[in-house]
């Protein structure tokens, strides 16, 4: 049997030949004809050229209703000049190669062979099972489009069609992997996106040397620069909404079938703190729910280490009647304050990672009522002070409006770098922590493009930062991007 494994420096493609007879044989070793069960071969007489030809395809995942009307029939029934004239096939690909053949059967589509002829004919009549599409499950919004990305490719790029009506808009595939061959579709504007960017996109893409890549989310740690990272550099999203919102400021969309998200790049901080339903809001309730979302980067990342260093090391700024209160409710704590709220916070994340895998009627309620049990009995066993519960519940709940999955899990795992560091030397210790994690975050890039901008380093855009501006004045897409077309609208 012969491999086809595909080599980077050098390919070497068996061509197809023009015995039938010899075609057949080797496609039936290379897919292990009778062994494997799905695997279906259909000999017939072509009667437009009077030759006999053999179509393969695997039956579990095309479409048998449209072969049988619209290839086998036609091609027993019909005559023409050409092939394109007689199959009724929206998709007709010439392929010269047999590696090639094998990667359009393995993909959902059928090979015909033809005796005398160096060319094999592929027909997309794939029908791959997946979900209809439905709400967003992570990323829900009150006001705005519902629907969310569902594991089918064509359904994926017709809800960004069907929101996006630019012809500029490209959809070009690239493959990727080496045994298992899957498609990636890179989506942008033509007339606007950066070809540098383009450019690096497609090379990281072809450079990628691995047996298989299945989905979007593997395909995302393959793709991104600093895999040890606490940052994330590339945005993940499961609504077309947003993802379209992007392709028209100038971004690249990846998509792949199987996955029902996408993968938007260069980003930066600003693109995980915003949420779609920003816009869809009115002005000032907008920027309320962005205000509300900052007060919760700050007290998930801050509230635990700031108390742990008020109340260890600068008891003085706390006031005397409150002192007082938090010294009498750890008179009988038999822990350090630190081990107390780190008690805290890692029962919290426990509870909230046995609610994700806990089946869906079950798990609010054992979450509540499992926190409620668990707080009441840690203070009445004198384990842990009832402040601590109060701060740790801000810490935990305030995690959960941040939108975006990778920042959630970037400020939580913060949230302990902070705590630690506060225990150790108190607000000095959490500030230089502070510092130091904005020199870092001030340095990352995502495609050559700084993590901060446009507000460090400073560029032309429409601003759309902490707060956004009134839709009508916002006059310019991200300047950092380097567009062929900057401008939204004329003053």
């Amino acid at each position: 049997m012969r491999q086809f494994k595909k080599s980077k420096d050098q390919e070497k493609k068996i061509k197809i030949n023009k015995s039938l007879s010899k075609n057949i044989d080797e496609m039936k070793e290379t897919f292990s004809y009778g062994l494997n069960k799905d695997f279906c071969m259909r000999t017939l007489e072509v009667k437009f050229s009077e030759y006999n030809a053999c179509l393969f395809y695997y039956g579990s995942i095309v479409d048998g209703e449209r072969i049988n009307t619209h290839i086998i029939k036609p091609l027993l029934e019909q005559t023409g000049d050409k092939l394109s004239n007689i199959v009724t096939i929206e998709n007709l690909e010439e392929v010269t190669d047999l590696e090639k053949a094998i990667q359009n059967v393995n993909s959902g589509k059928a090979i015909l062979f033809i005796d005398n002829d160096e060319i094999a004919y592929a027909m997309d009549v794939a029908k791959f099972e997946y979900r209809a599409v439905s709400k967003a499950e992570n990323e829900s919004v009150i006001k705005g489009p519902q629907d969310a990305f569902t594991e089918s490719l064509n359904a994926n790029i017709s809800l960004i069609r069907k929101q996006l009506h630019n012809h500029q808009l490209v959809n070009e595939a690239v493959q990727v992997g080496e045994r298992s061959v899957n498609e990636v579709n890179i989506l942008y504007i033509k007339d606007m996106v950066k070809d540098d960017l383009l450019s690096n996109l497609r090379e990281r893409l072809e450079n990628i040397s691995i047996d298989s890549i299945r989905n979007i989310e593997v395909l995302e740690q393959h793709l991104e620069e600093r895999p040890y990272s606490l940052i994330p550099t590339i945005l993940y999203t499961e609504r077309p909404d947003k993802a379209t919102a992007f392709l028209e400021d100038g971004y690249i969309i990846l998509l792949m079938n199987t996955s029902s998200a996408c993968l938007i790049v260069p980003v930066t901080f600003w693109s995980f703190y915003h949420s779609p339903e920003d816009r869809y809001l009115r002005f000032l309730y907008g920027n309320f729910s962005r205000a509300i979302r900052l007060l919760c980067f700050y007290l998930t990342t801050m509230i635990s280490a700031t108390y742990v260093a008020i109340a260890n090391f600068h008891s003085e700024m706390i006031p005397p009647d409150l002192l007082l209160a938090i010294t009498a409710s750890r008179e009988r704590i038999p822990f350090p304050l630190v081990f107390e709220v780190l008690i805290m916070e890692i029962a919290f994340e426990l509870i909230r990672e046995a609610g994700v895998r806990i089946p869906n009627p079950l798990g609010p309620t054992i979450g509540i009522v499992g926190a409620l049990i668990l707080g009441q009995a840690a203070v009445e066993a004198n384990i842990i002070s009832p402040i601590i519960v109060i701060v740790a519940a801000l810490s935990g709940l305030s995690s959960f409006g941040i939108p975006d999955l990778s920042m959630n899990f970037t400020v939580r795992i913060l949230r302990f770098i902070f705590i630690l560091a506060a225990a150790s030397f108190g607000m000095l210790g959490l500030i230089g922590a502070l510092i130091l994690f904005f020199m870092y975050v001030v340095s990352i890039r995502s495609y050559g493009v700084p993590f901060f901008s446009p507000v460090a380093p400073n560029f032309k855009s429409s601003k759309d930062t902490v707060f956004r501006k009134v839709l009508k004045k916002e006059y310019f897409r991200p300047g950092f991007l380097d567009l062929k077309d900057s401008t939204k609208r004329n003053k």
